[in-house]
């Protein structure tokens, strides 16, 4: 029996930090030498971030990301290194790992399974690899994969790991987050393949967040029979350090489907080096992961794309409520601003709720009344609304008065306008175009409804106090744009509409299929997401923490016959 250390640099780059990432790389080769790690491994395309789309058609960018990639060699003598990053060979270009030991490159590994589906979009950029990469480390037999190759029962990776006498399976992978994600891959992937192949499997996962991405890290190790040894934190970076018993075996045995053998000696065997235990982090419920997501993804939009402030409109109701306790938590009260716009029919207690919100958060809050210039408005639009019926124009106007007014900010002292609306709204339209949907970035966007309130309840339950006002939370939710307005005058109650919206977003499923609910209700809700596609369009990226949110895993045209669930323009 030996025992093989395995280190696992579960890190946060940014996509093409290619100084940036490759100082980070080297930093954390470093900690992994000075736990005497045989091995360390970093995740999928770490030296270019992930994902970096179109950037990888640019040749200049692939010359960069190969030099970067020869700059960190010669930072590992005396430790294997495992390194994602793009090589691009022969006007061809793959999604490949790169072994670094004694100074130089000494293997190079090109994923073979490209997922094509949701949020990715990797046979556009990438060509397949066909060959496995095995290498000996002081005796064991490792194999090596990224991402998608174990997703795959009977895969390529399989059979290499098999026919190799794989003792390890190491996995580098940028798996995007969405609730209870983390579960599924540890036991309908990662505990499968560990099984299938009778491997060790050390899956090291990428942090951080990247456009409307989260990475939510839980690098973890699992046993042949599929049970965990070790977890990595979660939605932070974190050094992973395994020792994992391997049976001595005959490594003299034939590699099939490999190109040449590559062995690396031990360089930590040290005569005093001491046993580890494993690492167990504890586990996270939806809701705690969920928020942690929040977080983690407007942190880092906001820090990676050079803004150092936010601000937000608070209008004393949850969801503006919930935004600014996640903004006061990634970015920190001192980087955060309130502003409060009330119109005439702004009640006392909205008003107030938002000034002890505010206070409770420790965050500046401005307040720039809108009736006058909405009055301003009125006046210069009498003459032409004397034509056609009245309708919502006037609610929407006061929206669009508040965007011009944060926006105004926003030029002004250069803070990230951050907008509030969750998923149920943007779902249905009920939202304002150039209004509340304008600014920089939407942190609830992809949050439904029903599930805002558990969020707001746990930011209160997590300070042991009131940080959002219990006002805010019981009070039926109102856009306060007419008198005595409520959400529900124009949806039905969120408990009825967010599961309809999981069937028919998320799911998929058509007007026929969606059952438990009245038919005429299903009808509408159906239609109201189709009509506002042109909305959902034009709104700003948020926070993926649902399997299929707006964007990237939902592309619909605008223009469209074939759309309202495939009802018939009969039942529309």
């Amino acid at each position: 029996m030996t025992v093989f250390r395995i280190a696992q640099a579960q890190i946060n780059p940014t996509v093409g930090d290619f100084s940036g990432n490759a100082q980070k790389i080297v930093d954390w080769i470093g900690r992994a030498k000075s736990a005497a790690a045989d091995l360390v491994t970093f995740p999928e395309l770490a030296l270019c971030g992930y994902p970096p789309e179109d950037l990888l058609f640019r040749a200049s960018f692939l010359t960069e990301n190969r030099q970067s990639l020869e700059a960190v060699a010669p930072y590992c003598s005396g430790i294997g290194v495992l390194v994602g990053f793009a090589d691009s060979r022969e006007d061809r270009t793959y999604n490949a790992a790169a072994l670094l030991y004694d100074g130089a490159i000494q293997g190079v590994y090109h994923k073979v399974e490209l997922p094509n589906y949701g949020v990715f979009d990797e046979k556009r950029y990438f060509r397949s690899g066909s060959q496995c990469l095995v290498v000996e480390i002081a005796g064991v037999r490792v194999s090596v994969t990224v991402c998608e190759d174990i997703w795959i029962p009977g895969s390529t990776a399989e059979r290499c790991a098999l026919r190799n006498h794989a003792q390890v399976v190491v996995n580098l992978s940028a798996s995007p987050f969405h609730a209870g994600k983390y579960t599924y891959r540890l036991d309908q992937i990662i505990s499968l393949f560990a099984r299938a192949t009778g491997t060790t499997v050390a899956y090291t996962n990428l942090v951080g967040g990247q456009d409307e991405l989260v990475f939510d890290g839980g690098s973890l190790v699992v046993d042949p029979h599929g049970r965990l040894l070790a977890t990595a934190k979660r939605f932070e970076e974190d050094l992973l350090v395994t020792d994992v018993e391997i049976p001595v075996t005959d490594n003299t045995l034939p590699l099939w489907n490999v190109d040449e053998r590559v062995r690396i000696t031990r360089g930590a065997d040290l005569p005093g080096r001491q046993y580890r235990p494993a690492t167990i982090q504890p586990e996270l419920n939806l809701v705690e992961e969920v928020y942690s997501a929040l977080v983690l993804g407007t942190g880092d939009y906001v820090r990676k794309n050079g803004f150092s402030a936010v601000v937000i409109g608070l209008s004393g109701g949850i969801d503006s409520s919930l935004t600014a306790a996640v903004a006061v938590d990634a970015l920190g009260p001192q980087y955060v601003t309130g502003v409060t716009m009330p119109s005439q029919y702004t009640s006392r207690e909205t008003l107030s709720d938002a000034e002890i919100l505010a206070r409770n958060l420790g965050i500046e809050l401005l307040t720039i009344p809108i009736e006058e210039v909405f009055d301003a408005y009125a006046k210069i639009l009498e003459d032409p609304f004397r034509k056609g019926r009245t309708g919502t124009e006037f609610e929407n106007l006061q929206a669009r008065i508040r965007g011009n007014i944060l926006m105004a900010l926003s030029n002004r002292f250069g803070w990230l306008v951050l907008t509030t609306g969750n998923k149920s709204e943007t779902a249905v339209g009920y939202c304002t175009l150039y209004g509340d949907t304008a600014g920089g970035f939407a942190v609830v966007k992809d949050v439904p409804k029903t599930l805002v309130y558990e969020l707001s309840e746990y930011v209160n339950r997590k300070a042991g106090r009131d940080v959002i006002p219990s006002s805010v939370i019981v009070r039926p939710p109102s856009a306060e744009l007419r008198p005595d307005q409520k959400d529900e005058d124009s949806l039905p109650p969120y408990a009825v509409l967010d599961p309809i919206l999981k069937a028919y977003v998320e799911e998929d499923k058509g007007f026929d299929e969606i059952d438990g609910f009245p038919p005429d209700v299903v009808r509408d809700v159906i239609a109201m997401v189709d009509r506002n596609e042109y909305k959902r369009r034009q709104a700003p990226p948020g926070v993926k923490i649902t399997p299929r949110a707006f964007g990237k895993d939902r592309r619909l045209p605008l223009t469209c016959r074939y759309c309202f669930g495939g009802m018939t323009q009969e039942k529309i």
